[in-house]
Order: structure tokens, then C-alpha cells, then sequence
């Protein structure tokens, strides 16, 4: 039952309850978000460990005016429900639904979309700066996670906005760090202080006292109020870049978060205040407090004892897939080391950690390091798999151009979610990797049209020594084929021809194989003989592979899970240059369409981008001029 959050569609209805109904509210939310969770799967800890300080922030703010930016996302369910949305928010992650991340086309109280982390600060100063430029007077504040705060680009956020005079504050959320622990009431207390007016104008006025005296007695004073500080405080670094810091304080009790807001709300001096708010990952729910990995992102679960509902047995998922093929290469070369940027779990690599933890390393959110740490690796003869995400990777994409392709260092980028992801929509789609590192000299690109063709990949690329390689492979499971017991290497550069035709030919990059066998029992069926084919690699491409292909069939399409400029790009120059396109050829490139698709199920999300079983069928037939009229693919 939630008697008092059913009286609250917007935060106008929330800043109209009295203060001593907010603990209430603030009970009734958190029940609120385990259940939707429970019911939809999602992002879970992250919110409930900051529905205090939602609702702390939407009654002492004026929102939407006032401008609230969250970093990455996942955290802003319970703001999701507090701002007109709960009537939707059990359609979250699905398709036509609310999204899982902060997004401007679903609301006014969102106005900046973030899905990536360690964004918040440099969007909260644009907006604050703007906001001066245009001669008004509403609030900005970031709230980001202390895990956000391990990216560099946070950093350089601050740094910036410490030099300027633009009035915004930060939000730390600090539920790992434990930068400095909020102390009880005397923290509480202090905290109050500090944010007040009198002791800032007070603070200000000394400063400029100091001034007037000798220079030894201005550093004395000087040091004697840093001194003083640090005895309440672990701020000295954020004082240091600029920002007026405040806290630590307990994010989950109201009592000490409402006045400080308020003070720092009513505070006009000028530049960035940094509130330091220390709360508990899955706050309030003991199954997410005693698991927080488990309870990050989590599917379908009890809402009342916690327990994840089971999923049926099928193939592995290509994420374990991947580390269990890294362990076992790991234990016949020492050389191997393993580099995440904050998912070990995410990409497999825990397990790889648990058998080899002084060769997994966890650097954090910052993949550029990740890469450029990688670098250094190779250069000393070790064997470095840096794991990471496909849409995550862009952000190291300079550091992969200067730090390893142009010094032809042999990383190995094993890259996870390549292609649609589904539930976590257009944020993380794998889009782009096949196109940004195709254009990269010395690099090798690959990608696993099934979990046993993964398997062999990891072998070969342990074994390319002389110049960078990438791997990609889906989100999900694999499709149930046999898994080799001993991997093999794949020759540089060389496909592979799974059946024969005369007709049609298909040429398959990636796990669209299965649709390509497929698309070919149809079109045989039709009379139009089809080969069909396994390039395996993007770079180098199997030119001979390519020639063949084109002059033996009067269609030739080509099947990719990425962007326009990807491995079709590859196939064209080669037709283009030995004058393949010239003789009449029918060459029909499949590729995701220019558009950022939304979150949905895999297979809808496939079927939207035209890359399914039916898309491929009805591209044969158009090319050949024929009806189009598809019957349903065989399972």
C-alpha cells in the first residue's frame, strides 16, 4: 500500500506535503521500486540507495525549472515515479516503454539523457553557464555515483568549473568510496554549519581580512582553517579543485540532508559546491544491501525474499563463453592478463579474476587508460585482453589509434555486446566498432558467428603477436552448437563456405549466420540455389573469398550486426577495385539502419534493423525482381 505516494503524481504534489511525511514517502518509494523491479528486471541498487535523497531533492528544489542532471541513469527509477511517469514506469526497459536511463524526449524533469558515466558534471556546468549567459537565477545540480568519479573526465569537469564563478552543485553519492564517513549527529551538525550563509560570508570576509596582513600571517590562517577542516571533512581534494565541499552527511536521513539543500539553495555566492552524501548501494532492501553486484542490474525477482526467478537451461552465454576460453588459455601462458573498466562481471572477467587475480585488473570507469595501460603491457611481451563493452570502447577510441595501432602493439580487444542488446536499448547498442576500427591501420578485426567459432577466436588471437586484433561477440546465449575440445587457430584473413549454391550468395559477418542458413533453406525452397558463406574476419578481408563469391552469383548480399561503413564498406572496395560491381552483379549490403534504435527484445530490435531470417529472404527477391511474398522461417 502506498497511500501517500498515490497523492503524488508530479514534485509540486511532493513540495506540498509537510516534512514530517517524507520519511513516509520516502518508505512507500523504496517499496514502490522493488516491486516495478521485481516485476520488470532492471538497474536496482543504485536507486534505492538514493530515494531519500530524490525525494530530499524534488521537495527543496523547484523541478523541472531547477535542473537535475543524474549520472549515467540507472539511479533515477524513484525519480522516474516522482515526475508523472509512474502510471508507465512498469513498462520500463521494454518496448515502447520508459527507458532504463535518464532521456530528454520522455520528460522535462529529465533534461539531459546520460547512460554513460561521469557525464553529469560537465552537462550541469553547460547548463549553469547557460543559464548565467541568459540572465537567470534557477539552480543546477549534478548527482553522480562514486564509481563515476573514477573517469577522468569528472576531473576535468571539475577542474573547469573550480575556475569559474557559475553557481552549481555537485551531488556525490558516494556508497563505496568512504572517502570519510559521516560521523552522527556531530557530522550532521557541521555539515549544517558549513552550508549556512552566515558561516560562508563569514569564511569569505576572513579571507579577505587575511589579506590585508603580512603574507606569513595569511598562510598561517590559511593553513589553520585547512587544518580545521580536515578534521570534519574529507573534501581537502575537492577544496583544492575549487569546489566549496560539504559533508559527509548521511543520505538517508532526511533530517540532515533537507537543511543542508536548503542552505546551499539559498546561498547566492557565486561558484560550485560539492555535497558529499554517503548512502548504502540497494538502501533499505537487505537482499540488495547483502549482494550489490548481484542486485546492480538484475532480472525478474521476488520482491518479498529476494530470490531471482530461475531461467531456463540453454546454451552458454557468449560472455562466459569468452572467459572460460581466456582461463584455459591463461593456464598454458602466464603472459595472458585480463583488463576491465568497472565489469568484471559484465564481461566474464570475475571468473577470470577468481583463477587468476594478479592478472585481472580492474581499472575502473576509464576505458582510455584501460587502453593505453594495455599498451604499456604489450610493450613488455605480456599478452594483454582488454574486455569491454562495444559502445563503451568508443570512449578509448584515440587512445586506441595513437597508443597501440600506431605503434602496431598486440592488444586484444575482446569486445562484449557488439550488436543489439535489447532491454538496455540505444545507449549500449554495439553499433559502431566495426566501422570506427576498420578505418584503423594494423589492426585485425574479427567476429564469432557462434560460441564454438568464439572459442577458436580467443586461440588466434593469443597468437597474434605482431599487431593489434579485436573479437566481437553478442549480448546473450549462444545458439546450442557443439563447443570443440580443443580450439583452433583460424588462418589470418580467410573465411569460410558453409553451403553451396549458384544463385544467391550471402556472406555473413557475425551471429546473423544462423538467420543466413536459414534465409537459405527459403530461398532454395523457391528454386533460388544459395550459397552461403562465413567471412569471419572484416580486416583483413578474404579478397579471394569475395572475388568468388561475386563472379559465381548473380546476388550477392552481405549481413552485418553494425553501422554503415562496417564490414560492407571492406567488401565494396574490394568489388570496386577489381571491377566486380561492373559485370552486372547484384550486390545488396545489410547493415543497421542510420538510426538510433530503442530498447526492445533482441529478436524486435533485429527485425526493426532488417537483419532477420525475413529481411534477408525479401533483400534476395527484390534484387531479383521477384514477388515477395515470405513465408515463415523454419526454427
Amino acid at each position: 500500500m502506498t497511500p501517500l505516494l498515490d497523492t503524488v503524481k508530479l514534485p509540486a504534489d511532493l513540495r506540498s506535503l509537510e516534512e514530517s511525511q517524507l520519511g513516509q514517502l520516502a518508505n512507500e518509494l523504496r517499496a514502490e521500486t522493488i516491486d516495478v523491479v521485481s516485476a520488470t528486471g532492471g538497474h536496482l541498487g543504485a536507486g534505492l540507495g538514493v530515494v531519500e535523497l530524490t525525494v530530499a531533492l524534488h521537495y527543496i528544489f523547484n523541478t523541472p525549472v531547477d535542473r537535475i542532471v543524474w549520472d549515467v541513469g540507472h539511479q533515477a527509477y524513484p525519480h522516474k515515479i516522482l515526475t508523472g511517469r509512474r502510471h508507465k514506469i512498469r513498462t520500463l526497459r521494454q518496448g515502447g516503454g520508459l527507458s532504463g536511463f535518464t532521456k530528454r524526449t520522455e520528460s522535462e524533469y529529465d533534461p539531459f539523457g546520460a547512460a554513460h558515466a561521469a557525464t553529469s558534471i560537465s552537462a550541469a556546468l553547460g547548463f549553469s553557464v547557460a543559464r548565467d549567459m541568459s540572465g537567470r537565477n534557477n539552480n543546477t545540480i549534478a548527482v553522480i555515483g562514486d564509481g563515476s568519479m573514477t573517469a577522468g573526465m569528472a576531473y576535468e569537469a571539475m577542474n573547469n568549473a573550480g575556475s569559474m564563478d557559475s553557481r552549481m552543485i555537485v551531488i556525490l553519492n558516494d556508497n563505496d568510496m568512504s572517502i570519510a564517513p559521516p560521523v552522527g549527529a556531530m557530522s550532521a551538525y557541521l555539515s549544517r554549519l558549513i552550508s549556512s550563509r552566515y558561516y560562508r560570508s563569514l569564511r569569505h570576509l576572513m579571507r579577505d581580512l587575511a589579506k590585508k596582513f603580512p603574507k606569513s600571517i595569511e598562510q598561517a590562517a590559511t593553513k589553520t582553517e585547512e587544518y580545521a577542516r580536515g578534521l570534519v571533512s574529507g573534501g581537502t581534494m575537492f577544496e583544492e579543485l575549487g569546489f566549496f565541499y560539504i559533508g559527509p552527511i548521511d543520505g538517508h536521513k532526511l533530517d540532515h540532508l533537507l537543511p543542508v539543500l536548503k542552505n546551499v539553495r539559498d546561498s547566492k555566492e557565486p561558484g560550485p559546491v560539492l555535497i558529499h552524501v554517503v548512502t548504502k548501494k540497494g538502501g533499505g532492501y537487505p537482499p540488495a544491501e547483502a549482494s550489490k553486484d548481484k542486485y546492480h542490474g538484475v532480472g525478474k525477482f521476488d520482491a518479498n525474499t529476494g530470490v531471482l526467478a530461475s531461467t531456463p537451461q540453454g546454451p552458454p552465454a557468449y560472455t562466459k563463453v569468452f572467459a572460460e576460453a581466456l582461463i584455459a588459455e591463461a593456464e598454458k601462458d602466464e603472459r595472458i592478463v585480463a583488463i576491465t573498466g568497472a565489469m568484471p562481471s559484465g564481461t566474464g572477467l570475475d571468473l577470470f579474476d577468481k583463477a587468476y587475480p594478479d592478472r585481472c585488473f580492474d581499472v575502473g570507469i576509464a576505458e582510455q587508460h584501460a587502453v593505453t595501460f594495455a599498451a604499456g603491457l604489450a610493450t613488455e611481451g605480456y599478452k594483454p585482453f582488454a574486455a569491454i563493452y562495444s559502445t563503451f570502447l568508443q570512449r578509448a577510441y584515440d587512445s586506441i589509434i595513437h597508443d597501440v595501432a600506431l605503434q602496431n602493439l598486440p592488444v586484444r580487444f575482446a569486445i562484449d555486446r557488439a550488436g543489439m542488446v535489447g532491454a538496455d536499448g540505444a545507449t549500449h547498442q554495439g553499433s559502431f566498432d566495426i566501422a570506427y576500427l576498420g578505418c584503423v591501420p594494423n589492426m585485425v578485426l574479427m567476429a564469432a558467428s557462434d560460441e564454438a567459432d568464439l572459442v577458436h577466436m580467443v586461440k588466434t588471437q593469443v597468437l597474434i603477436d605482431d599487431r593489434p586484433s579485436a573479437l566481437r561477440y553478442p549480448r546473450g546465449n549462444g545458439i546450442g552448437v557443439d563447443m570443440p575440445r580443443t580450439p583452433e587457430f583460424l588462418e589470418i584473413g580467410k573465411g569460410r563456405v558453409l553451403c553451396e549454391g549458384t544463385k544467391v550468395a550471402l556472406l555473413s559477418y557475425g551471429t546473423r549466420l544462423a538467420d543466413c542458413l536459414l534465409a537459405a533453406d527459403e530461398l532454395t525452397s523457391r528454386g533460388l540455389s544459395t550459397t552461403v558463406a562465413d567471412a569471419r574476419f572484416a580486416k583483413p578481408i578474404d579478397e579471394a573469398l569475395v572475388h568468388r563469391l561475386a563472379m559465381e552469383h548473380e546476388v550477392f548480399i552481405t549481413i552485418e550486426e553494425g553501422s554503415i561503413g562496417g564490414f560492407a564498406s571492406q567488401v565494396t572496395h574490394v568489388l570496386a577495385f577489381n571491377g566486380l560491381l561492373d559485370n552486372g552483379l547484384k550486390f545488396r549490403p545489410m547493415y543497421f539502419p542510420d538510426l538510433f534504435i530503442d530498447h526492445d527484445t533482441q529478436p524486435r530490435q533485429n527485425e526493426i534493423a532488417g537483419l532477420n531470417t525475413t529481411n534477408i529472404v525479401s533483400t534476395a527477391l527484390k534484387a531479383l525482381g521477384q514477388e515477395i511474398t515470405i513465408a515463415p522461417a523454419r526454427a
